[in-house]
């Protein structure tokens, strides 16, 4: 197993970043850009089959992430880490807490897939599973997801980065274990900072899907809304999603 990960900064505050469905280790627009170095530790890890571990064969499901996020954290030699997971990756970051709790410092998902899953209608479901080998399938969920309300060059950019650095295989493997895949059961009643960051114009996981789910679920959970945000808060509004995450890293500080 190869574990390679972009680390940015040196403060005390270690955080580990799982990356969506369409993303990888370097797919966070800006947000990489507004780490305060002295006070954060950020990784960026790769699952198998995307970016660096492109060529990694895997089994492609969120136990996997998870196992290789510890892993990760084992080999950083970080004994408490937050967590912080965009879409597919909010699903592998509850995973990791419910793996490790007394290791999770904080748990932040943008986004975030529910630990419950995600319930598709039969013509949804086509379009999501249909993504793996249709790149305008890729289009119209990142199109649908946003809000209908981005550029079509920036959506044709998102789609031919994620079909760059994903193989087609690991891409649509991971689907089922992401959407279908409920451990709600398993998780832990948190007595660390938690919070979903949720955008504005996101109609499939937006504030009323992450109330019901998140919120209930891990009891105390903070709801944020991303105004002029869709799916991609990361690309859409970066400053405003870094202070949301920063604002419960630092409530991590203080409750530690």
């Amino acid at each position: 197993m190869t574990l390679t990960e972009t680390v940015i900064g040196g403060g005390a505050t270690r955080v580990i970043a799982l990356h969506g469905w369409f993303g990888s280790s370097n797919g966070w627009g800006m947000l990489p850009e507004l780490i305060d170095p002295d006070v954060f530790t950020w990784a960026f890890p790769d699952y198998r089959g995307y970016g660096s571990r492109r060529d990694e064969a895997g089994e492609y499901t969120i136990q996997e992430i998870a196992a290789d996020t510890v892993a990760l954290a084992d080999r950083l030699g970080w004994d408490r880490f937050a967590v912080v997971g965009h879409s597919m990756g909010g699903s592998a970051a509850q995973r990791v807490f419910a793996d490790v709790p007394d290791r999770v410092s904080a748990l932040v998902g943008i986004s975030p897939v529910p630990a419950s899953g995600v319930p598709f209608d039969e013509q949804s479901w086509g379009l999501f599973d249909g993504a793996a080998q249709n790149d305008d399938n890729r289009f119209a969920i990142i199109d649908y997801t946003t809000g209908n309300r981005q550029s079509k060059y920036w959506i044709d950019k998102m789609v031919a980065y994620s079909v760059a650095v994903s193989t087609r295989e690991a891409f649509g493997a991971y689907l089922p274990s992401w959407a279908n895949y409920d451990f709600s059961a398993e998780l832990p009643t948190p007595s660390i900072p938690v919070k979903a960051i949720v955008g504005q114009f996101d109609p499939a996981l937006g504030e009323d899907t992450i109330k019901a789910t998140w919120a209930e679920q891990l009891p105390g959970c903070e709801v944020d809304v991303m105004t002029n945000a869709g799916h991609y808060a990361m690309f859409e509004s970066p400053v405003a999603l870094m202070t949301s995450i920063e604002k419960t890293l630092g409530a991590s500080i203080h409750a530690a």
